[in-house]
């Protein structure tokens, strides 16, 4: 297994846009499963291709379900069919370190796309699955966790990062 380098806001690669997957075969499946890899050895819930530097349409997701079950999914080529309510969850990001706020997104959605086999899904999901799907879907369309912030915390955040970057100099 190969644990990617997640790139960090403010890199460049984090605004660009995802592009449709063509070809599912076994490249696309490995590189999934390093996807999973990397995003639990940074502890994190999920992952979005462009994270790790790839423009491919995918993101991976690890979240426990009603039952505290694993609930472990690969979406390629994701989609938003169906949205409702509203929900707001504090939410951190593996490419936005020591950085969290509040984003409202829909409480419950329908995406459809394609398994890492290549075949067509459809899944529903609410509660935190919702959040991180919305999340991880943010980051394929180039919007990253500091694009929800106030203008106020984007700039104090902007800050901290210079200020961390001097020190590491010094």
């Amino acid at each position: 297994m190969t644990v990617y380098r997640i790139y960090t806001y403010p890199e460049k690669i984090l605004k660009h846009k995802a592009k449709e997957v063509r070809t599912i075969n076994g490249a696309l499946q490995e590189f999934i499963d390093n996807m999973y890899e990397t995003m639990h050895g940074a502890s994190g819930v999920g992952l979005a291709a462009t994270q790790v530097g790839q423009e491919n349409a995918v993101f991976v997701a690890d979240v426990p379900d009603e039952n505290d079950r694993r609930r472990i999914i690969a979406v390629i080529n994701p989609v938003i069919v169906e949205s409702e309510g509203v929900s707001s969850i504090e939410e951190g990001c593996l490419s936005v370190p020591n950085f969290r706020i509040p984003v409202k997104r829909a409480a419950r959605i329908v995406i459809k796309g394609y398994d890492r086999e290549g075949k067509d899904l459809v899944l529903e999901a609410t509660d935190l699955l919702a959040t991180v799907i919305q999340h991880e879907m943010d980051h394929l369309n180039g919007v990253t966790l500091v694009d929800h912030a106030s203008l106020l915390k984007r700039e104090a955040y902007l800050r901290s990062l210079k200020k961390q970057s001097k020190s590491g100099k010094e």
